[in-house]
């Protein structure tokens, strides 16, 4: 019997998958569709209807690849996704609630069991479907209970370690960092013992803010009133200890205004990047944008491997908060318009400009 690998790999050149399609072969169905250009439908491998011409075919990895590229399903498709997906979405949903009720992460064997899936397969639909992996979904889950039961009132933070599903404080301890963006102690506290600096300047877009903690640049914020900005700082981080930049401090700035202006210079500071892993997925592949080039919200969610989270790919980019270093303004619609930016269209606009322009 030949292994799932095996038969996907079998499907991966465009060749092959022609082969699958002139075959009808159902046993494709599941690794690809195809779609043709002259109807702007898609269908299965194995679709009855009228094989088109080579030449007006394009192969895409799943249904909603072929969707984000403007493809519609065939009617026959379309009957069957709607009931195989209302399936799939069941079964992800039961998984998800079997990693939140379990006091220690199922492994992946088990949860591809219960769900009558290969664990390849299992960990493929589970992606599609969440936008993350198990192991990543269930990371996720512990760090949201564990800031919910650190915001409670009353309780130590042994008690909100537990609570959340660790079984041992040094195992919370060697990830919480990674987790919360700093100590649990501090986080509770609204950071308080963090020490974050920065400072203000202006710049050809307006306002600019770069705060900076003890990992890196934490915030590079835009805006028409300086006073405003720092109230939002003051907002992400109210029991921190925030400190005006000195001379040094201020040349980092420069810094960052010296690549607002000329974005072609680069710039190559460490970041401290917080956010849940779905987002930072998001912010890791903007940073791999090409200066000059744009992507949309489905090419992102589709680098991520997760093509059905165009929605939450865009959410991803509005709650960035690090402008310019995590370059959220070179996501564009599908038709190439740009679209909102959490600092002003016409921003957004401008930078597209000088960076087409370097």
């Amino acid at each position: 019997m030949k292994s799932h690998t095996t038969t996907t790999q079998a499907y991966d050149g465009d060749d092959a998958r022609w082969q699958a399609v002139q075959a009808r072969d159902a046993g494709a169905d599941g690794h690809f569709v195809y779609a043709v250009r002259t109807t702007g439908v898609y269908c299965r491998p194995s679709a009855s209807a009228r094989l088109p011409r080579r030449e007006n075919v394009e192969f895409f990895g799943s249904a909603a690849a072929a969707e984000a590229a403007g493809y519609r399903p065939s009617r026959r498709a379309h009957g069957d996704r709607t009931a195989a997906a209302a399936g799939r979405a069941a079964l992800v949903a039961q998984a998800c609630r079997q990693i939140e009720a379990s006091e220690t992460r199922p492994d992946l064997d088990a949860l591809a069991a219960r769900a009558g899936m290969s664990p390849f397969h299992f960990h493929r639909v589970f992606k599609s479907e969440t936008g993350l992996t198990p192991k990543a979904y269930a990371t996720a889950y512990r760090a949201r209970k564990l800031r919910e039961e650190l915001n409670a009132a009353g309780g130590s933070v042994t008690d909100a370690i537990y609570d959340a599903g660790f079984n041992a404080s040094s195992r919370f301890y060697e990830t919480s960092e990674r987790l919360l963006g700093m100590r649990a102690s501090e986080y509770r506290a609204g950071g308080v013992g963090a020490v974050i600096r920065f400072a203000v300047g202006q710049c050809s877009l307006g306002a600019i803010l770069v705060a900076q903690s003890q990992r890196g640049i934490c915030a590079i914020l835009l805006g028409d009133d300086p006073d405003r900005l720092v109230r939002e700082l003051q907002d992400q981080f109210p029991k921190a200890e925030l400190i005006g930049g000195d001379g040094g401090f201020e040349r980092l700035v420069a810094e960052v205004v010296g690549f607002v202006e000329a974005p072609a210079v680069g710039l190559n500071l460490p970041l401290d990047v917080r956010g849940t892993a779905f987002q930072q997925r998001v912010w890791q592949a903007l940073r791999e944008i090409p200066l000059g080039a744009r992507a949309s919200y489905a090419e992102i969610a589709e680098r991520i491997g997760a093509p059905k989270a165009v929605r939450a790919v865009a959410q991803a980019c509005a709650a960035n908060r690090i402008a310019v270093a995590i370059p959220c303004h070179r996501v564009v619609r599908r038709d190439g318009d740009i679209s909102g930016y959490r600092w002003g269209v016409e921003r957004k606009r401008e930078l597209l400009r000088r960076e087409t322009q370097a």
